[in-house]
């Protein structure tokens, strides 16, 4: 974005411009003697009441009066990612769908419904990817009641800040009265660099099947239920990676789903009594070389944007955004 140089500042949207790409600059601190700008790049989600709401790339929403508007642009799609894998959102939402299948699903129009016993919102939330068949408030509301039939609360996972994510239906969803509740990164990368890191794998036990040890080390269920199992052991190609420790826990975990070119990293787990040693980059790294022994190239993962340590990690192995995805909750009266 740029506002700079000799040209004079103009405002080249309107309303007619919702759902495009825009770049503006708009006056933050009128009072001043000087006046402040702030820049944004986002998504137009909507125009109303002298109001702009632009979502940017990770999902948060800036309103912006009209009135303080000083320039603003309709700006091209951001330029594909010069590293890692090519990948397009659909094909990345499907790809991570298939890796954390729910127990129960159900069809609407193009979205799907999808519920798990409650074992993680990924298994229980609407998935959705096209049309629903429905005007969206219509849509939502079954949802709500999908939900609430199986005693669960409603969400909806949507996705920003890549080339035909879900900038609008997310500005719906919050006018609607639903709310955020979690944001993540789904990163990806090449796959082959993982497996060549120089990471001692020879403590790494592989097991197609998910066993006790590894599932007491897993932190994201007490007690695993049926629901917590099945989803763990389904997916096109599922591999388990653990590092033995005391008392039957191990060390450290993780799960691999290989689909295609595609490798998905999930469940990596490390006891805090023995982080800072490598062991999770030994996992990732004995569960990269299985999948490329079975014709994997391209590899992504999920970390939540608050998880700072993981962020650094997966930094460190080459992983960058493709997009934010976001869980919305029924927030009920």
């Amino acid at each position: 974005m740029e506002f700079t140089g000799g040209g004079r500042l103009e405002v080249r949207i309107t309303g007619a411009d919702v759902g495009k790409r825009v770049s503006v600059r708009y006056v933050t601190d009128s009072a001043a003697t000087d006046a402040r700008f702030t820049d944004a790049v986002g998504v137009l989600t909507s125009w109303d009441a002298g109001v702009l709401l632009i979502t940017r790339k990770s999902g948060e929403s800036v309103r912006i009066a009209e009135s303080s508007l000083a320039a603003g642009k309709v700006v091209p799609a951001a330029p594909a990612r010069r590293r890692g894998p090519a990948a397009t959102f659909p094909e990345l939402a499907r790809v991570t769908a298939r890796a954390w299948p729910p127990v129960e699903s159900e069809r609407l129009g193009e979205w799907t419904l999808r519920a798990a016993g409650g074992f993680t919102r990924r298994a229980n939330s609407a998935l959705p990817l096209g049309d629903p068949g429905l005007p969206v408030p219509e849509a939502l509301t079954r949802v709500r009641e999908w939900y609430a039939d199986r005693g669960l609360p409603a969400y909806v996972q949507a996705a920003t800040g890549a080339e035909g994510t879900q900038e609008l239906l997310c500005a719906a969803l919050e006018r609607l009265g639903w709310r955020r509740e979690v944001s993540a990164e789904l990163r990806t990368g090449a796959l082959a660099p993982v497996g060549d890191l120089d990471a001692d794998v020879s403590a790494v036990r592989l097991s197609r099947a998910v066993d006790e040890p590894w599932l007491r080390r897993y932190g994201r269920t007490g007690e695993p239920g049926p629901a917590a199992r099945k989803v763990l052991a389904s997916g096109p190609g599922v591999w388990f990676a653990s590092v033995a420790g005391t008392g039957g826990v191990p060390e450290a975990v993780g799960r691999c789903v290989v689909d295609g070119r595609w490798a998905g990293f999930m469940a990596v787990e490390v006891d805090p009594a023995h982080r800072r040693r490598g062991l999770a980059t030994s996992v990732m790294t004995a569960l990269a070389r299985r999948a490329l022994d079975e014709g994997a190239s391209a590899a992504w993962l999920q970390v939540e944007t608050d998880n700072d340590g993981a962020r650094a990690l997966y930094d460190g192995m080459g992983f960058a955004v493709h997009h934010h995805y976001h869980h919305y909750r029924w927030a009920e009266a």
